[in-house]
């Protein structure tokens, strides 16, 4: 009861009239907001249908461009009249090297993610639960490092391969490509590890557990989401890379698939662009399984590396 009613100078406020202004309010106000929604909307789906197109469509054109029955990207179509596996048996026929390429490459990517796995983890474990001297500065030298690509740093890379002997070597690359993953997956999982409640570290250390054994027993099992994701960055990234593999490599035998494939091409005077689209589609293979056997993990480890912090 409101003070001026008490005081006689007016009326109690009636609810059922309150009640009825509102929802002429709402009634007034609902059009415009529906109009808005479905504008948003349909400006969303606008943009997720390009996006795909843009992505599907090479894709959709390679796989396409594979089964055409012709060597020429010009008697190439989408969908082809006469599907042909023409171009997948000349890739083993034995004139081309393609075995030893795709060998080569999943040998590389294998190494650079286990050890990228091993490397991550400690060093985004260390960031997240420890307090030491230098470490912000140690996570603004990841971030900044993380800016920098590393094709600006070949003549660096090539004299100090070329100093360690390492030249025409797949370790080079493997090295590389492990420092190369380290300060953005660092970043990636301590973001995630800072979310994992410390409360559990303080509990195993009253039962006596080390440093060490928390981290193997408890950080580790938890992480898998982050760790899924870590391990398909890693995996696919040496997968793509012709600039710094091009530049280390050197000899037919220890060629990668993307300089392989780049000179089969080259050497016909861009002939077998449908022998090169079956290699590229047989590169989805490992990287498909993989993301099958992760895909529970990815949506989580994403989501929480990338918010928490």
């Amino acid at each position: 009861m409101s003070s001026a009613w008490r005081c006689g100078s007016s009326a109690p406020p009636n609810p059922s009239k309150m009640t009825t202004w509102r929802k002429g309010s709402n009634m007034a106000q609902s059009p415009s907001i529906k109009r808005e929604k479905w504008i948003r909307l349909s400006l969303t789906w606008l943009v997720v249908i390009l996006v795909s197109v843009v992505i599907i469509y090479p894709l959709v054109w390679t796989v396409g461009a594979s089964l055409n029955a012709g060597n020429s990207l010009l008697s190439t179509s989408i969908i082809p009249e006469n599907v042909s596996f023409q171009h997948y048996a000349d890739l083993f026929n034995g004139n081309v090297n393609y075995l030893t390429w795709y060998w080569n490459s999943m040998k590389i990517s294998f190494l650079t993610m286990v050890l990228t796995l091993i490397s991550v983890s400690f060093t985004a474990y260390a960031f997240s639960r420890f307090r030491f001297k230098g470490r912000q500065n140690g996570l603004m030298l990841f971030l900044l490092l993380q800016m920098i690509p590393q094709f600006s740093a070949l003549i660096a890379i090539f004299v100090l391969s070329q100093l360690l002997g390492l030249i025409n070597s797949h370790l080079a690359l493997v090295l590389i490509y492990v420092g190369g993953m380290i300060p953005m997956n660092t970043w990636l999982m301590k973001g995630y590890l800072d979310a994992i409640p410390k409360d559990l570290d303080e509990s195993a250390r009253m039962d006596g557990a080390s440093s060490f054994r928390i981290f193997i027993e408890i950080i580790m099992p938890l992480s898998r989401p982050i760790l899924a994701v870590v391990a398909l960055f890693s995996f696919t990234g040496p997968l793509g890379d012709f600039i710094l593999s091009s530049t280390i490599l050197r000899t037919p035998d220890k060629y990668t698939l993307p300089i392989g494939l780049y000179n089969l091409v080259a050497q016909k005077m861009g002939a077998s662009y449908t022998t090169y689209a079956a290699g590229a589609v047989l590169i989805a293979v490992p990287v498909a399984i993989l993301y099958l056997a992760l895909q529970k993990y990815f949506v989580s480890g994403l989501t929480s590396g990338s918010t928490k912090g």
